[in-house]
Parts: C-alpha cells; structure tokens; sequence
C-alpha cells in the first residue's frame, strides 16, 4: 500500500502526529482492546497511556450505551459497513461527560485480513477542530492515518511543501500520493488567495500562534472547488525547533450547499408569507377591533339618546369605557407579541394571582367548565410581568374552553423545577416555575402541534381572532427569561406549560398604585399641547383645561416652534407621531431654543428613538389621572411661569 511517506520521513511522521492534540486517535484490535494512544486520547479522556492500553474501548461509552450494546455494534458497523460514524455522549476517567463525534474506520493488512481499527474522536463540547495525535509505532501511524478517509491529514515542511498524504486527502482533492508528495500547498487555494499570500500567512499565523484555523474554498486536482475547514498545527521537535506542520482538511461543501439553499428557499418565499400574514392579522385584528367599536359606538349612540331625554347614561359609559381598555389591552398583547412591549418585571406570587383572578376566569369561560388549582404550600415568586401574566393565563384558560365545547375540567397547576446547563436548548441553566393549564379536551394532531406556536395560525376559522395568542405568550415569556413548552395528543388533552424564572432580590418593584386626580392637582400652568390629529388633539386639550390648566393649540411642531416664539409657556404636552418632525424631534429643538422648558411626549409606541428615552412620556391611551400625575411630576420646580421662555411675552 502506498504510503505517500518516504522512509526517512518516518520520525517526521511520527512529530506530526504527536503534535496533534486536538483529535484524539487510537488504535483497537479486532475485539475493541486499545493498543495505542495519543496525546489527543489523554487530554480528551483523562487516561494516561499506561491505564489505558489493554482496556476495552467500551468504558468511554455511557452506562446506558454499554447496556444496550452500542460499542459492539460500532466495531460491527465499521467492519461491515466499511465505516462508522456517530454522534453521543462519551465519559472521561473522571466521570464526567462530553459531546463527541466519532469516526471508526477498519485497518486489514494488504490481504484484506482485519488487523483491528482506527478511531478519530472529536470533542464538540469546545466546538473546536480535533488534531490527531498518535502514540505508536511507525507502521501502527501509517496503517492508522491511511486508513482515515473523511479528514484529509498531511504534512508540509516549514516552507509548505507537501511531505505526506493520506487516502482522505487523496479523497478531497483528487492526487495521488506520488503526484503531490514535494509539491507547495499553495496549489489548493484559488488565484486570489495566493495572490493575497493566504498559504502563507496561515503557516506563519500557525506558527507564531500555535494555531490556525479557517474555512474557505479550496481546489481540487480537476480545478472543481470545494468548501474546507482547515486546521494548521506546528510541528517541532523536543527541542522546539520548527519540523513543519501538520495540517487537516474537512470538505464541508454539502453542508455549504444545504445552507446556501435553504437561504434562497427562504427568500423565496418571504414575500408570499408576509402577504399572508398581513391578510391574517388584518382579518383578526379587524374583527376584534369591530366587536369594541361596535360596544363603543352603540354605548354613546344610547348615551345620546338618553341625555337627550335627561335619562341616566353612566351604564353606557362604563361600556364604553370597558369596550375601550379591552381594546387597550389588545394593543399591548399585539406589542408583546412583537416583543416591543415594555414589561414591567417584579416579583409574582403565582398562587395569589391565580387566586385573585379566580372569579375572573370562571366567568369568562362559562359554568360548563370546572377550574381545578394545584399548587404546593409554598412557591417562590417569580420574575414576571403580572398584568402579562394575568393576560396569559387568561388566553391559555380560554384556549382550553375552546377546546372543550361540551364542557369539561381545567387544572392550574405549579411546581418548582430545576434545569441544568445544557439541558434545554431555550431555558438557561437555574431554578424556574412551571405554571401549568391543562384541559381534558379534544387536543391535538401532531400537525396542529407543530403549527400551535406559529404566528396567525388558528383553527378557530377565519374572522375568529388573530391567531396571535400562543405566539404572544410565547413572546412574553422569553422576555421574562423563561419559555413555552405545549403537550397534546388527540383525545388526551393538552397540557401549556410556561417556565418562568425565579425572582431575586434586584427585581423591580411593583410601580405604585396612579394617584387620584384630587392628589396630583396642582397650580394652573399655560400649556401648549400639540398634536396632527384634530380629535386627539381636542380630547388632550379637554382633560388638561378639566384639571384647570389654560391649554392652547398647534396642529404641527411648526406651528409649535411659531408660537414658542412669540408666546410664554410653561410646559408643552407633544404626540410624537407626527409628519415633517416627530414630537422627539420637536422637544430637541425646544431644548435648543429653550433648555429650561419642559415637554412631555405622549406616544402610543413601546420604544421612542434612544435619545428621546430619557424625556417624560406617557403612553397611549390614557386617563386623565394619569395625565395629571406626570404634570405634577414634571412641573415641580418650574418657577415664575414668565421666566420659562425667553422668547416673548405671556400667551394672551
């Protein structure tokens, strides 16, 4: 068998091989007892050579691999197959784990007789690019890398030339030993890559760095390219004079392709979902929205009516007033849901909570379904939004109603769990409660469980909602920290499930409770408030002329700037979507002009521009309790109303 490896090349191969430590290779006879090892197998498993050799290969594998034979059916696989590749947990001396893949390749002598096997392990735990460094004879070095054919491993002397091949290398790039053997690397990278003198910077990089590694386009013998992870590791002998390099090559070309193509699918099709979703969120928003308006619109039509007739129109109001914070709350679930929403994180006692909304949810979903609680004696708080949370639990409790329509039982339920590192790919490692609603209702296809957390996916027919619901509980989950986990088979049930975080000592507290509009009263100011849009406008200048403050009008930041100019001003209350200049914009030009006057933003969007973040704001809609609260809090200090603007004299 060629080789590749002149005779006098034999310590040389034996440096490069030892100087591989991030790839672990060893040597097994036919029955899987170790007969070599290699720097890479020590740092890997923790073993040292003398423990190890004459061990069976099977003590690396876990007791449940042990159990059900997977080390036997490897050895099997390579025989047979020719080549065994996996993927799996592996155990060091000391006992703990690590994620490896594994390639075991068999080694027969040239009459085909099967001398034992090659084994390359590679640590993804680090996720970095295993070297292969080996213990043993000469000829056991030469049967070993041979007999490896998915790494290209060769050697380069310091200046780059090519003084070993293997068939892996052979594989990837098409020569054969004797066409390469003295010929430079440089001939695998593309024009441009020479050109910019790549070949030699990665020997230099290896060798004042100890290390290089790269992925790239590489050429094969036939002038076809194709995607490689290299690693390039200096070679030196005991004395630590520079003997070389050993370098590894990995074609990574249909993983390249796979990705490539699954990019352009996706550009494919994004145009046709955001249609998609736009005509599904049109359609539900519109008709949760119409079932308000309509509360909205018939409450005042009576209203009018009635006082017409000097009848009492407060249960008209208080409709429409309920009508109108459900669609507030509306609003801020479709913000959560875009993630946009400013939550408000402190601690939670889900106990109490559930027990505080308990009245709340057995009349919304009706007195055919029966509530259940479940919940310990204790229960550590957790680090949530309340009204969120409350709004989730809500929407869960209703989802599962729906899917009971001749009644049925739900169970609320918590328990405390702990989730260690690496366990799940969407929870970091710590303590969390998992607050659970589970119905006995008709549950779900595997299809529908796939889709469940999609957002627009409902299958409450068209018209019927959003489709938003487990899409924003989802959201509002992951930003508390925590996630959404959903169990449902047909006829079983489901079971959603929300792991939220414990909260610590740092969490916010609870805001305090919005004085009454008695409280926050305080001396009459002169106010300019601005706004684009005529009723909004009307309505703000209403409330703030209630609270007995003397209020004038600009429709644009223009017409604001003018009058700023020639009237006095004690605050000005600006909406921030507004066309030509936003209300942020229009309260940095009154700095300039006036750094002494104060502005309040009023916004109906969760985030304003980052240097807008720090003014006062406050956000739509709002009541008038509100809207006196933060003018209190914004007019303490101003002083004599005549000295906050230099520009003219008091508004007449």
């Amino acid at each position: 068998m060629t080789t590749g490896l002149s005779d006098t090349g034999g310590n040389r191969f034996e440096l490069m091989v030892q100087s591989i430590t991030d790839y672990a290779i060893y040597m097994l006879d036919p029955k899987g007892v170790v007969i070599s090892w290699n720097a890479g197998a020590r740092r890997f498993k923790g073993y040292e050579a003398h423990e190890i050799i004459g061990q069976h290969f099977s003590r690396f594998y876990t007791a449940e691999d042990q159990a059900t034979g997977v080390p036997a059916l490897a050895l099997y696989a390579a025989e047979h197959d020719g080549r065994f590749e996996a993927k799996g947990w592996r155990v060091r001396k000391d006992g703990s784990r690590f994620w490896a893949t594994v390639v075991i390749d068999p080694i027969r002598d040239p009459a085909g007789v099967l001398l034992g096997f090659a084994k390359v392990t590679r640590d993804l735990t680090e996720r970095r690019a295993t070297q292969e460094a080996l213990r043993a004879s000469e000829e056991r070095f030469r049967l070993l890398v041979e007999s490896i054919i998915d790494y290209a491993i060769y050697m380069l002397d310091p200046v780059g030339t090519v003084t070993s091949w293997n068939r892996g290398a052979e594989r990837f790039k098409g020569y054969k030993a004797h066409e390469i053997l003295g010929e430079n690397f440089s001939r695998f990278y593309s024009d441009e890559d020479r050109i910019a003198g790549l070949p030699s910077r990665a020997l230099h990089t290896a060798e004042r760095e100890g290390r290089f590694e790269a992925e790239g386009w590489r050429i094969r013998k036939d002038g076809s390219r194709f995607w490689a992870n290299v690693v390039i590791d200096p070679i030196r002998d005991a004395q630590g004079v520079l003997q070389g390099f050993a370098k590894i090559t990995r074609d990574l070309t249909e993983r390249r392709e796979a990705e490539r193509a699954l990019d352009e699918a996706r550009d494919a099709i994004v145009q046709t979902q955001k249609m998609e979703a736009i005509g599904k969120l049109t359609g539900g928003v519109a008709h949760d929205f119409n079932n308000l308006l309509a509360v909205i619109v018939g409450s005042i039509d009576l209203a009018q009516r009635r006082i017409a007739n000097g009848g009492d129109i407060s249960r008209y109001l208080d409709n429409a007033m309920a009508a109108a914070e459900r669609g507030a709350t509306l609003t801020q679930r479709m913000l959560a849901f875009a993630r946009k929403q400013e939550l408000r994180l402190q601690h939670v006692d889900c106990t109490a909570l559930v027990r505080g909304m308990a009245d709340l949810l057995q009349s919304t979903i009706g007195s055919r379904v029966r509530i259940e609680t479940r919940f310990p004696l204790t229960l550590a708080p957790v680090h949530a939004d309340p009204a969120q949370l409350e709004l989730a639990l809500l929407n869960l409790a209703v989802n599962a109603r729906d899917a009971m329509p001749d009644g049925g039982r739900i169970i609320i339920e918590a328990e405390e769990r702990q989730v260690a590192e690496g366990e799940r790919p969407d929870l970091a490692a710590g303590t969390y409660i998992r607050l659970s609603v589970v119905d006995d209702g008709q549950g779900m296809d595997a299809a529908t469980l796939e889709r469940a957390r999609e957002p627009f996916f409902t299958t409450k027919g068209v018209g019927k909602g959003t489709g938003l619901g487990l899409s924003m509980i989802h959201g509002f989950a992951q930003q508390c920290g925590g996630s959404l986990t959903i169990a449902s088979a047909v006829g079983d049930g489901t079971t959603v499930a929300l792991w939220l975080p414990l909260s610590y000592a740092d969490a916010v507290d609870p805001p305090a409770p919005p004085l009454d509009i008695d409280e926050t009263a305080g001396r009459p100011l002169v106010i300019l408030a601005v706004d684009d849009d005529d009723l909004v406008l009307m309505n703000t200048a209403g409330m703030l002329e209630e609270l007995g403050h003397t209020v004038f009008h600009a429709r644009s930041a223009v017409d604001a700037l003018l009058m700023l100019e020639q009237s006095m001003f004690d605050l000005v209350v600006t909406d921030h979507a507004m066309p030509g200049m936003t209300g942020a914009q229009l309260a940095d030009e009154i700095e300039l002009r006036c750094p002494a006057m104060p502005v309040i933003i009023i916004t109906g969007f969760a985030e304003l521009p980052l240097h807008a973040s720090r003014r006062p704001r406050l956000d739509k809609p709002f009541k008038q309790a509100a809207l006196a609260d933060i003018i209190r809090t914004v007019s303490t200090g101003i002083g004599n109303p005549t000295e906050s603007n230099p520009y003219g004299h008091h508004a007449d």
